[in-house]
């Protein structure tokens, strides 16, 4: 009777959705920020200077490698992963999964927590991201520097997760799988439409209530392998040409400096302007404005 029982607690595993096995190469990049991530509830969780950052690092690293997994379960065959977080030096890389390789550092350049992706990279995956400034109810919400009160891009107010949704769009290639705080998923789910996203934790106040990190996990390793095996549900996000930015910032001091880039036009009380053709020359302007 006990081996019966055991066979019938397994089953639900078993009776798992069957997933579509991929065909061909696949080739995936992942983007890692740490405030999504599994326990994080505050600032000293995700600096170097805080007594528990090591183990959240871990924690960090455990769910790329939770994404990887699912990844090549879809049959991944090349990830690339990017430490998109403070000094993008925080994924540990002798415990990150060998089969993904790492780009750890800021080149300096337009793309930022996108280093890396171009129009090769069949799928976009984001760990441990965040819910834009001023959100209700979301863990360590900000935009880019804790400068920045909003992002708009053709009068969308986005998270980091939307303008990196655009870059990747920029070279064809769909966002498909999210994972962070409920905030931020709700934020994906609602600029993307058609997006796995899995919600490690939700905020109450300042506060959150968070799942174990083996839950995490699995779950992420099961969403994302649901997404990569099902590529021809998502979209690459796009908007319309011309990109205008408006960027509102903090401080008279940062926005009379930004006013100074060119082409840069200051439009309101701490907000400034910005318009091209092209959304990475729009990064480009935001990373310089923004300082």
């Amino acid at each position: 009777m006990k081996r019966i029982a055991i066979a019938l607690l397994a089953l639900p595993f078993l009776c798992a959705p069957a997933f579509a096995q991929s065909q061909g190469n696949l080739k995936v990049f992942i983007s890692v920020d740490m405030e999504g991530i599994t326990g994080v509830v505050n600032w000293e969780d995700v600096s170097r200077t805080g007594k528990d950052y090591d183990r959240f690092r871990r924690i960090m690293t455990d769910e790329t490698n939770a994404a990887i997994e699912g990844a090549v379960a879809a049959g991944a065959t090349e990830i690339v992963v990017r430490d998109s977080h403070g000094s993008a030096r925080n994924i540990l890389p002798d415990l990150l999964d060998p089969r993904a390789r790492l780009i750890r550092d800021w080149s300096g350049g337009p793309k930022v927590m996108m280093e890396g992706v171009d129009e090769s990279f069949d799928a976009v995956i984001f760990i441990g991201y965040h819910a834009k400034a001023g959100t209700p109810d979301a863990l360590l919400e900000h935009t880019s520097s804790g400068d920045v009160t909003d992002f708009s891009i053709n009068g969308i107010s986005m998270p980091e997760a939307g303008y990196n949704s655009l870059i990747a769009g920029y070279y064809d290639v769909p966002v498909v799988f999210a994972a962070g705080d409920k905030a931020l998923c709700e934020q994906v789910e609602g600029l993307l439409g058609d997006v796995e996203t899995v919600a490690v934790k939700e905020g109450i106040g300042a506060a959150a209530l968070t799942l174990h990190p083996e839950v995490s996990h699995e779950r992420i390793r099961l969403g994302v392998q649901r997404a990569l095996s099902n590529l021809d549900r998502f979209e690459p996000f796009k908007l319309d040409a011309p990109y205008t930015l408006v960027l509102k910032l903090k401080t008279e001091e940062s926005v009379y400096r930004g006013s100074f880039f060119p082409g840069a036009e200051r439009t309101g009380d701490w907000e400034l302007r910005y318009s091209s053709d092209d959304f990475l020359d729009v990064m480009y302007a935001f990373g310089a404005m923004r300082r």
